[in-house]
């Protein structure tokens, strides 16, 4: 009973955070060079952090592609301290974890840990961070599990159609456009440690560091240990900006074959010159999200629930967080009706096009879409990420208060109007990919 009394008084405590402005409980200070981010909860016990700095792909040398993902996967593979099966034992003994993951433009961590190890986990980080070992053993091994993962996921019709896409609407250069898998097995075969050691002493460093701390935190001494564990450490490079991508002016279309799929998947969209605030953004999201979020989409209510033609489907805006970015349809379709599904979503498509939405539609979604950012805020771990993501997209942390506002303040002329100057179907790229019919592989 006791326990069951526990649980609601700390579900309670979380969904009132939720509820309650955060900006004035968030301590934001500069410690050792790194933008240090607390907040403290009425969870107990808990901590989550998270955190990120700009040594992304986008800063990969001009003569290989991965030596920036490399760096980041090596991270956890051994400090100068401490080797991988060490710092692995000292986190599973108090029910901590430490990871790492290296994107497009930032490499960024997250761990969590009961309030009393934040000495330990915090002391690792910073070994990990400043000192990893960068041994051949471990780095040799990497490589061979990494040109063994984009093996696999080239036999995923989702990820074939996505990353062609890629390619297709962004510029080589651009931070979007991905290197093809082919491309990348090649350079990690071709990457050396010395490659490595020099993009980290480059681009590692407290600048542009940003650490974001949230749970049962005694900021003044969570403040100490990071002190006391990044002191002397000096360097880092600032992200990295880039040019818009020029919308494409005619429609275009591209196959890639894969034999013996079972579906076919497509993307079909177009850059939109948008970065997340921009003027139109969160009106063009709106609409988006009326025409392909979830069960309750247009998409799916008709694609897929009266005319039976695909197992999935929906639009979304993407990879707009630090550029401009794209707006796409994505879909899977059996390759049977693969035409007829490509048909009724370009229906679907020009109807919300032409039409807009409907009052009605916009104040269900707004509802939805604030609900669902405030259910995002009711964990520790989702409070953490979302001052992440609002430091990362440029914003202050009193976006996490003003968010709801700007939703709700979108007018229905606001929302139709972005459709319109915005997006333009009739020049868009169709990817498609799988066992396409008619079509041969190259």
């Amino acid at each position: 009973m006791k326990r069951l009394l526990y649980l609601f008084s700390s579900l309670g405590v979380i969904v009132s955070a939720a509820s309650a402005q955060i900006a004035p409980g968030v301590v934001r200070t500069k410690i050792a060079g790194i933008d240090v981010i607390a907040y403290h909860t009425g969870v107990k016990d808990v901590v989550y952090l998270r955190g990120s700095l700009p040594a992304g792909d986008v800063k990969d040398p001009a003569d290989n592609p991965v030596i920036a993902s490399l760096v980041g996967d090596m991270l956890d593979r051994g400090t100068t301290k401490h080797t991988k099966a060490e710092i692995t034992s000292l986190l599973e003994a108090v029910g901590a974890d430490i990871n790492f993951n290296a994107g497009d433009h930032t490499v960024e961590f997250s761990a969590h840990c009961l309030a009393k190890d934040v000495p330990l986990v915090v002391a690792l980080l910073a070994e990990q961070l400043r000192s990893p070992a960068f041994t051949p053993e471990e780095f040799d091994r990497l490589k061979k599990q990494a040109i063994g993962g984009l093996k696999r996921v080239q036999e995923n019709t989702d990820f074939r159609a996505t990353d062609e896409f890629t390619r297709a609407v962004y510029a080589v250069g651009h931070p979007n456009h991905r290197v093809s898998p082919d491309d990348k097995i090649a350079a990690i075969t071709a990457a050396t440690l010395d490659q490595v050691k020099a993009f980290h002493a480059k681009h590692y460093g407290p600048a542009y560091f940003t650490i974001i701390a949230a749970g049962d935190i005694n900021i003044p001494a969570l403040q100490a240990e990071l002190g006391k564990n990044f002191a002397g450490w000096t360097g880092g490079t600032p992200p990295t900006t880039v040019p818009k991508t020029a919308p494409t002016d005619a429609a275009k279309e591209q196959t890639v074959f894969m034999a013996d799929k079972t579906s076919v998947s497509i993307t079909y969209g177009q850059a939109t010159g948008l970065h997340y605030g921009d003027p139109d953004y969160f009106a063009l999201r709106a609409a988006t999200a009326i025409l392909g979020s979830g069960f309750t989409g247009r998409l799916m209510g008709n694609v897929r629930d009266k005319e039976g033609l695909t197992y999935g489907i929906g639009s979304a805006l993407n990879r707009d967080a630090y550029t401009d970015g794209d707006w796409s349809i994505t879909a899977t379709f059996a390759p049977a009706l693969l035409d007829k599904g490509i048909a009724s979503t370009k229906r679907q498509l020009t109807m919300w096009y032409n039409d807009g939405v409907t009052a009605d539609e916009l104040n269900r979604r707004k509802d939805n879409l604030v609900g669902s950012f405030k259910v995002s805020l009711a964990t520790t771990n989702g409070l953490a990420g979302n001052l992440l993501t609002a430091v990362q997209r440029g914003k202050d942390v009193t976006w996490l208060d003003q968010y709801p506002d700007v939703i709700r303040s979108l007018t229905l002329e606001q929302v139709n109007g972005a459709i319109k100057k915005h997006l333009n179907p009739d020049a868009m790229y169709l990817i498609k990919a799988g066992t396409v019919p008619g079509a041969v592989p190259k």
